[in-house]
């Protein structure tokens, strides 16, 4: 065989240098000629098999769009895409001066696969393992069909577009180690189920109006029967089998309505809602039919001149909780975060371009159980007060790292004096 290739080779040499330099053939515009005494060599650039696609930076796009506007890297002409991202961090904290310590999380590892399966259809995943493995969870797995810009079909995993942060929810996109407590506790982020509807987008000028509107499966009774002995809208997460069926048969709704203006920002209205309770089986009556709904409004903008981010979310839920329940179970619960990210220098550093070191400081609140006791007519605590300054460093726009002070207070149920909670957090954040 090695002889083989050396006669083809000796041929080969033979063949070019019987050729005057004259007559070789006009190289193609992406070739590169490389002259040696009496040989030309042609030399084509080496292909690039990997092509990294960067997020759209444009005006237009609304929370709405964050599920597809990520880096990804796609291997040649291959319609497949994939892309991820990762946390980090460790944390000392100390409640009322008792501290455990110092500790390391690896709180997500996320990973993205997005195709193009023909022209106006298009799918997306994302899978997330949390806590080191320990879960594995699908956030999103649909198929977008486009019909027309106002009219998107999509079916598969849905993230429901409650709030802005349930949707636009990527750690390197943030400055804080800790997710939201309102988007977190009262509305379950990441909230994911199983449907399918419609969404759409329109622009014009310097605005964007767009709407999204969905039926999927729900919640179910573990809301109000948990290991919290309060009403617990997380708690419906642990129930697997609503990527598999209705808990009660009945849909959860979910609508939004967004519109952004290029100066002014984006402003969300979103509500979802629907039963929760097994209210029938076998086609007996089991119970009245109980209802959970959740409004939100969000809100974010980038000043023009000082750059300094604004971001906002108020949500408030209503519980229909049965009269057997006493009033630690609440049937209203409300709470929202402002983040407020203030860029302070944005220069070359350490031969990163355009790196930016930032500092910004969150403000947020929750309360379990808004209302009055019937007996003695005071108000009902239950709630947390949240406070966290924060430096941020980004080498460039998907790696952040984050130092943050967290401090907190806790008032439980009765309204005795809070907890106080403060501490530390370091970390970084990066897509890949």
């Amino acid at each position: 065989m090695k002889q083989l290739i050396l006669i083809l080779f000796t041929m080969m040499g033979v063949a070019a240098s019987a050729q005057s330099v004259d007559s070789v053939p006009a190289p193609k515009a992406d070739t590169l000629v490389v002259q040696k005494r009496d040989t030309v060599y042609m030399k084509r650039p080496k292909q690039k098999w990997f092509k990294r696609i960067k997020p759209d930076t444009t005006g237009t796009l609304l929370n709405m769009d964050a599920v597809y506007n990520r880096p990804f890297m796609q291997f040649g002409k291959v319609p497949v895409a994939v892309g991820g991202y990762m946390e980090t961090n460790t944390s000392y904290f100390q409640t009322d001066g008792v501290s455990d310590g110092f500790s390391f999380q690896i709180p997500r590892l996320t990973l993205f696969v997005s195709a193009s399966i023909k022209q106006r259809i298009k799918f997306l995943t994302e899978i997330e393992f949390e806590e080191g493995g320990r879960e594995i969870n699908i956030e999103f797995a649909s198929v977008d069909i486009e019909f027309h810009p106002l009219a998107n079909f999509r079916a598969g995993i849905i993230m429901n577009p409650i709030g802005s942060f349930n949707q636009n929810h990527d750690g390197p996109k943030w400055e804080f180690v800790n997710r939201p407590l309102s988007s977190t506790t009262i509305i379950p982020s990441t909230f994911s189920n199983v449907g399918m509807g419609f969404f759409g987008k329109y622009a014009l000028n310097d605005w964007v109006w767009a709407y999204e509107a969905y039926l999927t499966n729900g919640f179910d009774d573990k809301i109000i029967q948990n290991g919290e002995n309060r009403t617990w809208l997380p708690a419906t997460k642990d129930n697997g089998e609503r990527f598999n069926e209705s808990f009660n048969g009945s849909p959860l709704v979910t609508a939004k309505f967004a519109v952004k203006h290029k100066y002014i920002g984006e402003l969300g209205l979103s509500w979802m809602g629907g039963i929760y309770n097994k209210f029938k089986q076998d086609g007996l009556k089991l119970d009245s039919k109980r209802r959970v709904d959740l409004m939100a409004v969000d809100y974010n903008n980038t000043l023009p001149k000082l750059k300094t981010y604004i971001n906002a979310e108020y949500v408030m839920s209503l519980i229909d909780v049965p009269n057997t329940y006493t009033q630690q179970f609440g049937s209203r619960q409300q709470g929202f975060f402002v983040d407020v990210v203030q860029p302070v220098l944005k220069r070359r550093i350490f031969n990163w371009e355009s790196s930016t070191l930032s500092v910004a400081f969150r403000t947020e609140y929750v309360d379990y159980n808004v209302g009055r006791f019937e007996s003695t007519n005071s108000r009902i605590a239950d709630h947390i007060i949240a406070l966290s300054p924060a430096i941020s460093f980004r080498p460039f726009a998907q790696t952040v790292l984050r130092l943050n002070y967290r401090y907190e207070w806790h008032t439980d149920i009765l309204g005795n004096p809070p907890s106080k909670t403060m501490g530390f957090q370091f970390g970084i954040s990066s897509y890949f």
